[in-house]
């Protein structure tokens, strides 16, 4: 991995703090690191509730980005439960595609932390459904 991925990776591990809010809620299982255009790291966790209430870590990233004036995503990087990093969901993606409709399929996504395998969004969501 390079140096930005390496600082990125570092980022999410210091918010990833899985705890228990309440009998309902929980966080941090999951963190996240978006790098926007700028070069600007953004963090974000996992919130899990007993309803679709909750958010995915990569999108709460997206969300401090966006909370912070930017809009343009460079990287995305996820640390899972084990340490390991793993694709956006779905809802994660299709949020990053309407944010950037023109550009989306350039954004990079980190699979796999241990070997430095990387894909663009384009490669693992092809077509946009609108």
């Amino acid at each position: 991995m390079d140096k930005i991925w390496n600082e990125m990776f570092e980022a999410a591990k210091a918010v990833q703090n899985a705890r228990k809010i309440s009998g309902y809620v929980t966080c941090g299982e999951v963190s996240a690191a978006v790098r926007s255009k700028s070069g600007r790291i953004y963090t974000g966790v996992c919130v899990d509730t007993c309803s679709t209430l909750g958010i995915c870590a990569e999108r709460n990233a997206i969300f401090n980005m966006m909370t912070n004036g930017e809009q343009e995503i460079d990287r995305v990087l996820a640390v899972m439960p084990d340490g390991s990093s793993g694709a956006p969901c779905g809802a994660c993606r299709e949020l990053m595609v309407q944010l950037m409709p023109d550009s989306y399929k350039d954004i990079e996504i980190m699979l796999d932390t241990k070997t430095g395998r990387t894909v663009k969004l384009g490669e693992i969501t092809p077509e946009w459904w609108i």
